[in-house]
């Protein structure tokens, strides 16, 4: 297995770098768009905060925005999680292929 990725991942995971990002996508995976005031609802965060966290992840392409009348809800692209969620079995893949073949080289070192 190759050890290159796709660098359409890195900036997805930029943007989830942060633990308000990551709960705000965590929240909007939970299934309907939501508006500025429900995903700021709880969480602490003014919502000039929120907003602007919102734009890092929009840029990202992990969420989007939509006009709804006076209000601007927000939903989740999932494919772009997909891509990531891709980005990290690759690594996965490619760090088991490299403890497999050091298991195999530790093994056959080893007297009988």
């Amino acid at each position: 297995m190759a050890h290159k990725l796709d660098g359409q991942a890195a900036p997805i995971f930029a943007a989830l770098g942060d633990g308000t990002r990551l709960g705000l996508v965590a929240r909007l995976s939970a299934g309907e768009p939501l508006s500025i005031t429900r995903l700021t609802d709880g969480t602490g965060v003014t919502r000039q905060a929120i907003t602007r966290h919102l734009e890092v992840l929009s840029e990202a392409g992990l969420v989007r925005g939509t006009r709804r009348g006076r209000e601007r809800l927000w939903e989740l692209d999932r494919a772009r999680l997909e891509l990531a969620r891709r980005s990290l079995d690759q690594i996965s893949g490619w760090w088991d292929e490299k403890l497999a073949e050091l298991k195999a080289s530790v093994e056959a070192g080893q007297p009988e």
